[in-house]
């Protein structure tokens, strides 16, 4: 879901991961969530959505990259907004069940406001250090309440994760930064019900949100290329959004009636 990557020359050692990758694993990902919530049911099945978590940060994490490789910003956030209204009805009916639904809203919505406000932040930067804190600080506040408040997926929070990728793109202990930000963000502020694990005879509570923290791991393997390039490619990981959920919900009221 992000503009054409050109390599930035991040690649060497062990980072084997180029974009088309990372889409490939995110898709994957998001799929098992999705069908965790339209057709498995029950605790056995709990591991779906758990990998599942995984998949918003990668996305997030490409929004920045394409943020700042997409050659023209306004072609890119009409592609993205045109298929948040195409995958909007998709996503009502797999969440909802119905045509319309006020209360949450699809998580290309979420990528919209979250390139807006990167566009916000990106011209401050170029006046100063001190604009651009400030700039960061005002989209902090702002952008989580137009998160919650506009009910998209993963709403403020989901501001604050790119916010996260984007702020520490470039700096020098950005890897530190993005695993404590994700921790606080999706361990303390999301949360969400807690999970028992057995390890050597203790059990642990884990947030089910707290999985998430581990798109790092393939986040940090990224290199930075493009891998293969082509429109196909780029259109067909748009139309996965849609046509997934859409084909999901279909399956699910099928089965239900």
């Amino acid at each position: 879901m992000d503009a054409a990557i050109q390599s930035d020359g991040k690649s060497g050692g062990i980072q084997c991961l180029n974009a088309v990758h990372l889409k490939i694993l995110a898709c994957t990902f998001m799929l098992l969530d999705h069908a965790w919530i339209t057709l498995f049911h029950g605790s056995q099945w709990d591991w779906m959505t758990c990998i599942g978590r995984i998949a918003f940060p990668i996305f997030a994490f490409q929004l920045v990259e394409g943020f700042y490789h997409t050659h023209d910003f306004n072609k890119y956030l009409k592609r993205m907004f045109v298929f948040a209204l195409i995958s909007e009805i998709p996503f009502n009916l797999m969440d909802s069940g119905s045509f319309t639904s006020l209360l949450h809203q699809n998580v290309m919505f979420t990528f919209c406001l979250g390139l807006l406000f990167m566009r916000y932040m990106e011209k401050r930067k170029a006046k100063g250090t001190v604009r651009y804190i400030i700039a960061i600080l005002v989209v902090l506040i702002v952008g989580f309440l137009v998160g919650t408040f506009t009910f998209v997926d993963y709403g403020g929070y989901g501001i604050w994760i790119i916010v996260l990728f984007y702020v520490t793109r470039d700096l020098r202990f950005g890897k530190l930064i993005q695993l404590l930000g994700m921790l606080y963000i999706n361990c303390e502020m999301i949360g969400g019900r807690e999970l028992i694990v057995n390890l050597a005879g203790k059990e642990l509570f884990i947030p089910e949100q707290g999985f998430a923290v581990l798109a790092l791991i393939f986040i940090w393997l990224y290199n930075g290329k493009p891998g293969p390039k082509s429109k196909a490619i780029q259109y067909a990981c748009y139309a996965f959004y849609p046509l997934h959920i859409l084909i999901l919900a279909l399956i699910a009221m099928l089965r239900a009636g």
